[in-house]
């Protein structure tokens, strides 16, 4: 290679460096903002208030939390993608903002996959479906039973509609072949109040949000919605158990950035959550609620969620839920 062609080579080099995101050295050098796009008194909002401190500590600057509820998410969600790509606007995302929304809006107000950077999968946990005890069923056959002997008059509620809840009792609705009255809530935590009152006669919520409620027999638990029993209430079926194997719902919470965030950021933020993610006293916890802790890197995060979406648009129209 000449001089001259050499010199062409390095400007040009420089030029693709110059143009990639990268972070200020001293990030973070004012407070990052972590949306919850949910009320509080859920999973959704206890995860991040439990590791918020931690990343603080890790990063040297603060991390506070922002509940933006709405619209199973998309309110906060929207929030975030239209935010600056510099780390300081980040999301806690589930598997409704990630995998659902986009097939059960007839409007989507974001793409998931192309909005948002993804950071790390926090951790997991399957959908259950659980009644009120007045409701005489004692497994899910018996509910199917019931529900066809009282067409419409069996009711379902949701933490909103697109949630998993909501997904999960519409799937029931098809694959039971029963008629049931979908009720949905801003948030999982009036609906389950709602259910524990006997206004509404159950509920498919994430296991996290009602295992206290079984455990005190304030709730009466039908079938865990997975395919394999759950350490927390081995005792209660799976749904291939129950007879409904391809029944399946659960959520999983993960933390992403607008599109754009520089990778050092991304990896910053990941190496931070992942060591908050293995303290004993939050690890305990939140196997406490039911959940397993994932702790991934953001390129298996990536590949997660577009898994995951190819599967729930599946799901989605499996249950026949839309939303104008």
């Amino acid at each position: 290679m000449n001089f001259k062609a050499f010199c062409v080579a390095a400007a040009a080099s420089f030029a693709t460096f110059a143009s990639m995101p990268m972070a200020k050295a001293d990030y973070p050098d004012r407070p990052i903002v972590l949306v919850v796009p949910f009320p509080a008194g859920s999973s959704s909002d206890t995860i991040p208030r439990m590791l918020a401190p931690l990343i603080s500590k890790s990063l040297g600057g603060s991390v506070v939390i922002e509940n933006r509820a709405g619209a199973n998410g998309s309110l906060g969600a929207t929030r975030v993608a239209n935010s600056p790509a510099d780390g300081y606007t980040l999301l806690l995302a589930t598997t409704g903002v990630l995998a659902i929304n986009q097939w059960i809006y007839a409007s989507p107000q974001y793409a998931p996959e192309k909005d948002f950077a993804p950071i790390v999968n926090i951790a997991s946990t399957p959908n259950i479906i659980v009644v009120n005890p007045t409701v005489k069923a004692n497994t899910l056959q018996e509910l199917i039973a019931e529900a066809k002997a009282k067409p419409g008059t069996l009711t379902f509620a949701s933490a909103g509609n697109g949630s998993t809840s909501h997904i999960c009792g519409e799937a029931l609705k098809v694959m039971g072949g029963v008629d049931l009255i979908h009720v949905p809530y801003q948030g999982p935590a009036p609906a389950i109040q709602d259910v524990l009152g006997g206004r509404v006669s159950m509920i498919c919520d994430n296991l996290s949000n009602v295992v206290p409620y079984v455990n005190s027999n304030h709730l009466k638990a039908i079938v865990v919605t997975a395919s394999e029993p759950n350490a927390q209430l081995p005792q209660v079926p799976t749904s291939k158990q129950a007879g409904l194997p391809d029944l399946e719902a659960g959520i999983w919470y993960g933390m992403v950035a607008p599109a754009a965030t520089p990778r050092d950021i991304i990896e910053k933020l990941n190496k931070a959550t992942v060591e908050a993610l293995q303290d004993p006293t939050v690890k305990e916890r939140l196997n406490t609620l039911g959940l397993t802790v994932i702790g991934d890197t953001p390129d298996h995060f990536k590949a997660f969620i577009a898994q995951e979406s190819a599967r729930m648009e599946n799901v989605v129209k499996l249950s026949k839920a839309r939303i104008p």
